[in-house]
């Protein structure tokens, strides 16, 4: 009899890593190491440049939750540093600042005990396997990949950044399908995130894990009445048995 799930999507953050301290004073930390690092490459900057970046993100990230389109981190330094009177950076100025930056909060980030072991049993059980990250710098994902060791699991790796459309936008689940050539109706988004992985894994024609271990957050909490995955699980570890279910319910026909 045929498996009626032969592939899963995971989210990344929060999902397969976690973050280990309280956001803010990291992010102060990782602004003042993307203003010193412009400051390094010759560029003169305001005292509130830290300040006026920290809220232009935050303006930013609004924004891009509303829109479902990714405009880049880079994209957004970019423009400041033009109505600061640097307009000609190069490229390799503004990719080093931002990695500067980066560096401060990939170090808090760290693989879920349960990641490798799990997404090793799917490997082995010949499930195809996709990821499909919301992020505003490509290269940020893929360092923290690579740091967590699960690169080798997936077929598919896509980045909203790279893809310049976020989750819940159906467009990016479907893309990361196309290529694992699977269906949505035999595929499973697993995340941390009602309003990103849930909701836009129910607009994409998937069936949809909300894994709840890290999930407190506003954003969820302001969604639990409206948004509602097929099945919560706690752990990743649940996931295998999990499949046995869905795999034996008539009903996925």
């Amino acid at each position: 009899m045929p498996r009626k799930i032969e592939a899963l999507l995971f989210d990344l953050g929060s999902t397969l890593i976690y973050f280990d301290a309280d956001w803010q004073p990291v992010l102060t930390d990782a602004d003042q190491a993307l203003v010193s690092s412009l400051a390094e490459s010759g560029l003169i900057l305001p005292d509130e440049f830290s300040d006026l970046f920290r809220q232009q993100m935050r303006h930013y990230v609004v924004e891009r939750e509303t829109e479902f389109i990714e405009y880049t981190t880079a994209r957004l330094l970019r423009g400041m540093l033009a109505d600061h009177g640097h307009a000609d950076v190069s490229d390799k100025v503004l990719h080093s600042a931002l990695e500067k930056f980066f560096q401060v909060t990939e170090s808090h980030w760290h693989t879920e005990i349960d990641a490798i072991p799990v997404l090793r049993d799917l490997k082995s059980m010949d499930y195809r396997l996709g990821m499909v990250s919301n992020a505003g710098d490509d290269g940020n994902v893929q360092r923290l990949i690579d740091r967590a060791g699960v690169r080798p699991y997936f077929d598919i790796i896509l980045t909203s950044a790279a893809q310049g459309i976020r989750k819940p936008n159906p467009r990016i689940f479907h893309q990361a399908l196309e290529v694992l050539e699977v269906p949505p109706s035999q595929a499973l988004m697993v995340g941390d995130t009602l309003g990103a992985d849930i909701l836009g894994a129910q607009n994409a024609g998937l069936s949809s894990v909300w894994i709840t271990r890290r999930a407190d957050s506003p954003a969820n909490r302001s969604h639990l009445d409206t948004i509602v995955p097929d099945v919560s699980i706690s752990n990743l570890d649940e996931l295998l048995p999990l499949l046995d279910q869905f795999n034996s319910r008539p009903d996925l026909d």
